[in-house]
């Protein structure tokens, strides 16, 4: 049983690694610095990185040891969040960029979860 569950929790971090690949590409195609780095081929850890404008950044780290989304503005923590909960703000941010008008949009809308 704890192998096929090590193994599932594998399987999905290497599918959480390649859509940030995936939202960093439409991020950068949609004029916004973004970044998802990964280590080795084995897709086991990413960080993803975006910037919003304003100062306004978001860091997504994923790994076996967990998953942390972390919103900053001016160099200042405003949020920071670990499991299920980052996953559902990144949802939100992909949610977001579905939008026809991004940048006000994005700033907006995140900055008020907070």
């Amino acid at each position: 049983m704890f192998l096929r569950l090590a193994q599932q929790h594998r399987q999905f971090v290497q599918d959480l690694v390649m859509s940030l690949q995936a939202l960093a590409i439409v991020l950068e195609r949609r004029g916004y610095l973004a970044s998802c780095y990964t280590c080795g081929n084995q897709m086991n850890s990413a960080s993803f990185m975006v910037s919003l404008g304003d100062n306004h950044l978001i860091r997504f780290l994923v790994s076996d040891y967990g998953i942390t989304w972390t919103e900053m503005r001016d160099d200042r923590e405003l949020m920071k969040l670990e499991g299920a909960e980052a996953i559902n703000q990144l949802q939100e941010l992909a949610n977001i960029v579905k939008e026809p008008t991004q940048n006000p949009t994005v700033s907006k809308t995140l900055a008020k979860k907070c």
